[in-house]
């Protein structure tokens, strides 16, 4: 090999191997056990400002066991500090200012699902959503990053805490293959197989994308974020919301807010149905039977055709559909009258042979037989041979079938 191939060679191989190298995110907290009570505020003076500090992490342990309580029974409750040293398992500072005798914060309080669950009367635990990968997409100067880079969009949703949310949500730390599986482009990328193999490699059921856009008014000055939630593998929309701060060094609490209003929206979008799991993610084509079941010879075959319908239970298979294409608009037009048969999930010209004939993907929910029979009940003439359907508009010239060859034997 020339040593300029092999120097070439090296450096590809290089820049795959730092693409995968090390961590490009901050690792998500685990908050899966605990209950958490955030935004609690206290004003406390004391001797000292060590003084001051504990007894303001005392009263948030009240103060947030009060909340927690309204929040879960309906009625404020209260426990002895011994009792909460026990549930407490920690204290959240999200703003504090501490003087020689005072202490004011924000405060958040952590309370063990389990033990706390138990004391409340409720169950320590809740429904939640089907595991769902998230890839937080921020987008900074007209550029696009999920995991390629460390972003504050992905350190603030690892920063999340979930225990209080029903969306479980499979968080990464952007590691190993992530920057490569996961960047800002797949969020246009709708094929559903990909989107299987990716899914079953993160143990999740489906992906949302909570994507942010920043705009700086003028180098640390006021930023405006533009949040977008989708779904699924078409990124389908549930919300979008702007919200703004005065410089930049309020970006973490933007970013903050932007999180729990977009957890907000995703557990209304679940409540509501709308953010389900797409079942083409988890279909599986059923395995070919060895032997099939064939009519026995001088019996006639019956065809069912209700089962040839497609239904609920149906799973959905890939037909290809040969069809004539003499210009562009008959590919369109074709294409949307095949998108609109009952049972068609997609219909997308995978050959194009334009003033000749192409060839048309389709999925749809049931077999090749149901859907020559509900192409011919919109008026098509259909053929059917080797799996594959030839269609043509009604009226069309059938080319005469080819003369048989003489056998070999004769």
């Amino acid at each position: 090999m020339p040593a300029g191939l092999a120097l070439a060679s090296l450096a590809v191989a290089g820049l795959a191997l730092a693409q995968v190298d090390g961590s490009r995110g901050a690792a998500p907290i685990d908050s899966s056990g605990s209950f958490e009570v955030s935004g609690v505020f206290v004003d406390v003076a004391a001797g000292s400002a060590d003084a001051a500090r504990q007894g303001g992490w005392r009263l948030a342990q009240r103060k947030g066991w009060s909340m927690l309580s309204q929040r879960l029974t309906g009625r404020p409750g209260s426990l002895s500090d011994s009792a909460l040293d026990s549930i407490v398992t920690g204290i959240v500072v999200e703003n504090e200012q501490i003087g020689p005798k005072r202490y004011v914060a924000r405060l958040g309080v952590l309370f063990d699902r389990g033990r706390a669950g138990e004391i409340l009367g409720v169950a320590g635990t809740m429904t939640r959503s089907p595991p769902l990968l998230t890839v937080p997409i921020e987008w900074s100067g007209g550029v696009g990053a999920a995991f390629e880079v460390a972003t504050p969009w992905q350190a603030a949703w690892a920063r999340f805490r979930t225990g209080n949310s029903t969306v479980d949500y499979v968080r990464l730390a952007g590691s190993g293959p992530d920057s490569l599986l996961l960047n800002a482009a797949q969020q246009g990328r709708p094929g559903r197989g990909w989107w299987r193999t990716i899914l079953q490699q993160y143990g999740a059921d489906d992906v949302v994308f909570p994507e942010v856009r920043l705009y700086r008014e003028w180098p640390g000055g006021p930023v405006i974020g533009a949040f977008r939630a989708g779904y699924g593998p078409d990124n389908r929309e549930i919300t979008r919301f702007s919200l703004r701060v005065e410089n930049s060094d309020g970006l973490p609490a933007l970013l903050d807010a932007g999180v729990a209003r977009m957890d907000e929206a995703f557990s209304q979008a679940l409540r509501s149905g709308i953010l389900r799991p797409d079942r083409l993610l988890s279909f599986e084509p059923p395995s070919a039977t060895p032997e099939a079941d064939t009519p026995a010879e001088g019996e006639t075959e019956l065809l069912d055709i209700e089962a040839l319908a497609p239904t609920a239970t149906t799973g959905s298979v890939s037909i290809d559909i040969q069809f004539d294409t003499p210009s562009v608009a008959a590919v369109a037009s074709s294409e949307s009258s095949v998108r609109g048969v009952p049972g068609v999930r997609s219909a997308i010209t995978s050959s194009l042979a334009l003033g000749g004939v192409s060839v048309m993907r389709v999925t749809y929910e049931g077999n090749a037989a149901g859907l020559a029979a509900a192409l011919a009940a919109r008026g098509w003439q259909v053929q059917e041979g080797g799996g594959t359907l030839r269609i043509r508009r009604a009226g069309a010239p059938t080319p005469p079938p080819a003369e048989a060859e003489p056998a070999e034997d004769e």
